[in-house]
């Protein structure tokens, strides 16, 4: 076990997490390699009176995996995976990124839903419940867990599967690191690549309002095979945007198809047939495609998220006006297509609600100062105060900050939050885990 203390020449470079914004400073780094060292830290935590943190990609917009005074079990050595072709399975230890599990199980032209940022957790992505790309064809990340190996606040060591601790498993479908920290995760995989139909296009932002309504249409329209997002955003200086784009507003539609790709190909013509500027829509590696649109690290991050039903013409109209005035040159607004296995038979086994939502809005504000970081984050507060009349209530708690405990009830809802507290108080009754969108446990 190494043990990182303010002290520490690595210190600085330990506690240091996705987002800017958050600067804080833990008493100690507890980096675990193994069950049983994240058993000896959280011993260690509970003998000096120290809040837990727990971490591994640390993409926590809010922070939750650090603390201030307390101490973070990370969870990072553990790099392992497993991957057994014939069965289809892969058994990833907590520390993956998403990048380093797709490289691996691409190997074998294999792969389940991943995050849309390659650096993310495998596993606070899969516990938070974990929407990807390939969502409309395999469901979230956690609807294709076989088992998960936890440690409790105890120290104990539990599996969690479906024969084993069922209610723990149901819970840790979107429940989050309430539970323990997780020490590996099981997965069931899918025939996939290593070769896909998948890209970005990229409009003009004049034609915004026309794009989005063609979009909304054209997505409504395609087999559940189609993984689509509309991204407003500031033009790149890259060497494939045109000049007179740059800097400016464009529209970009994100798209992959999870399946042949020929067939791929022929699904992505309507999107085609729209004229993009840019058009980077092309057979191309599956695990290259996760890489495309992640985020430099050390921007000051604010983000949050609402579903919708639907996307009225006077919804669509709020977005592009929103997007009109997009906080500084990082800044995102994205709308990403629901529907497929979102909504199929595994959503009711999760405690995740309103799983039948068609859209999920995901405004990203982001900068490169802390003073811009605060207008990013009133940029994105406004705008959930704009669309609120569009949306269901719901929300999607990995892609949000500490928005309070109503936000976390909204996504459970009341029934199932009471069974969520009940196996909280099980396995976490003093509440230790509650750096996280926290459930409390049951009283009675």
């Amino acid at each position: 076990m190494e043990w990182i203390r303010p002290d520490s020449p690595d210190y600085d470079d330990a506690r240091k997490l996705f987002n800017a914004m958050i600067d804080r400073r833990p008493a100690v780094i507890a980096k675990c390699a193994d069950p049983g060292e994240v058993a000896e830290a959280l011993s260690y935590a509970h003998n000096h009176n120290l809040d837990v943190a727990v971490r591994s990609g640390g993409h926590s917009v809010a922070g939750m995996s650090t603390n201030d005074d307390g101490l973070v079990v990370d969870v990072r050595p553990m790099k392992s995976i497993s991957i057994d072709p014939e069965m289809k399975t892969a058994t990833a230890g907590a520390g993956l990124t998403w990048g380093e599990f797709d490289r691996a199980t691409q190997q074998h032209g294999l792969a389940v839903t991943g995050g849309r940022a390659s650096t993310t957790g495998v596993s606070g992505f899969t516990l938070g419940g974990g929407s990807g790309w390939l969502e409309r064809s395999y469901g979230f990340a956690c609807d294709n867990l076989l088992s998960v190996d936890l440690v409790t606040a105890s120290g104990e060591r539990v599996t969690a599967s479906p024969g084993e601790n069922p209610e723990l498993f149901w819970a840790l479908h979107g429940g989050g690191g309430n539970f323990g920290v997780a020490t590996s995760l099981t997965f069931k995989l899918h025939d996939l690549g290593p070769t896909v139909m998948a890209g970005l296009m990229l409009f003009p932002g004049e034609d915004a309002a026309d794009l989005s309504r063609a979009f909304r249409g054209l997505a409504l329209e395609a087999p559940d095979a189609v993984g689509t997002a509309l991204v407003y955003l500031t033009a790149p200086p890259e060497e494939f945007v045109p000049e007179e784009m740059v800097g400016k507003l464009a529209v970009g539609m994100a798209y992959i198809y999870a399946g042949d790709v020929e067939a791929g190909e022929e699904h992505a013509k309507p999107f085609k047939e729209l004229g993009p500027s840019v058009d980077l829509v092309s057979p191309m590696g599956y695990a290259d495609f996760q890489c495309m649109i992640d985020d430099p690290p050390d921007l000051y991050n604010y983000w949050s998220a609402d579903y919708h039903n639907e996307l009225s013409d006077d919804a669509l109209d709020l977005l592009v006006d929103s997007a009109q005035r997009l906080p500084g040159p990082h800044s995102q607004q994205l709308v990403a297509r629901w529907g497929g296995a979102v909504a199929g038979p595994a959503a009711a086994n999760t405690p995740l609600q309103h799983r039948g939502a068609a859209w999920v809005s995901h405004p990203f504000g982001l900068s490169e100062t802390r003073e811009g970081g605060q207008e990013a984050k009133a940029w994105v507060k406004q705008f959930r105060q704009d669309i609120a009349p569009h949306t269901t209530g719901g929300v999607w708690l990995n892609f949000i900050g500490d928005e309070g405990q109503d936000r976390i009830m909204a996504a459970y809802g009341e029934q199932n939050y009471r069974r969520l507290s009940l196996v909280k108080r099980e396995f976490d009754p003093d509440n230790v885990f509650r750096g996280n969108q926290n459930i409390l446990p049951a009283q009675h």
